[in-house]
């Protein structure tokens, strides 16, 4: 049986090993504010395209939810309308591009396939609907 000094001894563990990844993340974030706006308006210029380029780009840069708040909230301030970051932000998490050989061979290829189509295909239809959820709030 754990006692209350092991939890706290793994606890303290825990965040000593979460520091790293807790920095390395602040700092790449921190570099799209390095990146000038007329970037950002060049590539997410508004309309329907503006939901598939934010879901492509979650999907080639897949990664993790902790992450994808902050860079959300970045791209957001950067000037990149809200169903575009709102796609990013889903596909980011839900597909899975880059981790998709150790998927497909644990699971199998067509799940694999089938997985991600239906993430992606899900990724813009919860942004439209999230977003205007958002706006008649």
């Amino acid at each position: 049986m754990k006692t209350f000094k092991d939890s706290v001894s793994k606890a303290l563990k825990d965040i000593y090993l979460f520091i790293p990844l807790l920095l390395g993340t602040m700092l790449l974030v921190s570099l799209i504010s390095l990146v000038p706006n007329s970037f950002y308006s060049a590539i997410f210029n508004g309309g329907f395209m503006d939901i598939l380029k934010g879901s492509i780009a979650g999907s080639i840069l897949a990664g993790n939810p902790m992450t994808s708040y902050i860079l959300g909230g970045e791209l957001f301030n950067q000037g990149v309308s809200l169903v575009a970051v709102t796609a990013f932000l889903v596909s980011w998490v839900t597909v899975g591009t880059i981790q998709f050989p150790v998927e497909s061979s644990i699971f199998g290829k067509k799940f694999a396939i089938v997985r991600n189509i239906i993430s992606f295909i899900f990724s813009i239809i919860v942004a439209i609907i999230t977003v205007t959820l958002y706006n008649l709030i």
